[in-house]
């Protein structure tokens, strides 16, 4: 459809804004940019972009990850839309965020020295973000703990391959809260979500532990 026949349409912009998160060094930590144009030059911020003629959104949220990370396949789940006419000086602008999780491991050269304008932050530590990154970054924490007390989604940001006590201190981590061994042990065995994978974990001082994988990787609801 061509949009210049009807000039009487006001036409706000629409980006795609991604909170991308990972686990490393026992924090949950957020992928910034740092931005290179005003407004907010200096400043970090959330990655995204805006989106293309032609492009859906999810196309979009995608291509912003892959721009950034080098990845594709990871856990991607459209968050919500952050609208208020105020929140970009320089027009109206609609943003659909989405989150994204990445285990550590997968990641290509994370923290080289050589990438200035990229940074992983620990989500309680947070810089000052542009525009209203910072409740969108809080607004996708919130979303992540109360998730991972009904559902699966850490898988997103674990390997294919992981002990149980791996898979505990990733729930702790994100629930910022610490568990009781034997019952998250038995609480997670009986989902039925998880299975062994006849291998044991050889490394280190400790007693060799069986590693489990999930049946599925994908968002499943925990009973």
């Amino acid at each position: 459809m061509n949009n210049t026949n009807y000039p009487e349409y006001e036409q706000p912009a629409v980006t795609v804004d991604l909170v991308i998160f990972t686990v490393s060094a026992e924090k949950l930590k957020a992928l910034l940019v740092k931005r290179a144009r005003e407004p907010y030059a200096g400043s970090w911020s959330i990655p995204g972009g805006f989106l293309k003629l032609g492009e859906s959104l999810d196309d979009a949220a995608v291509r912003v990850m892959h721009e950034k990370t080098g990845v594709k396949e990871v856990y991607l789940e459209q968050l919500y839309s952050f609208g208020r006419p105020e929140r970009d000086p320089r027009t109206r602008v609609i943003t659909v965020t989405y989150i994204a999780l990445i285990p550590w491991q997968d990641l290509v050269q994370p923290e080289s020295g050589k990438v200035t304008d990229l940074g992983w932050f620990d989500v309680n530590e947070l810089p000052g973000l542009a525009f209203d990154h910072r409740e969108i970054l809080v607004y996708a924490v919130n979303r992540l703990r109360a998730k991972a007390t009904y559902s699966n989604i850490v898988y997103g940001l674990l390997p294919v391959q992981f002990r149980l006590s791996d898979l505990q201190k990733i729930y702790e981590i994100i629930t910022d809260h610490p568990l009781d061994k034997r019952n998250f042990r038995k609480r997670m065995l009986a989902t039925g979500l998880l299975k062994e994978t006849g291998k044991k974990e050889l490394t280190g001082a400790h007693r060799p532990a069986m590693l489990y994988c999930f049946k599925k990787r994908e968002y499943v609801l925990m009973e």
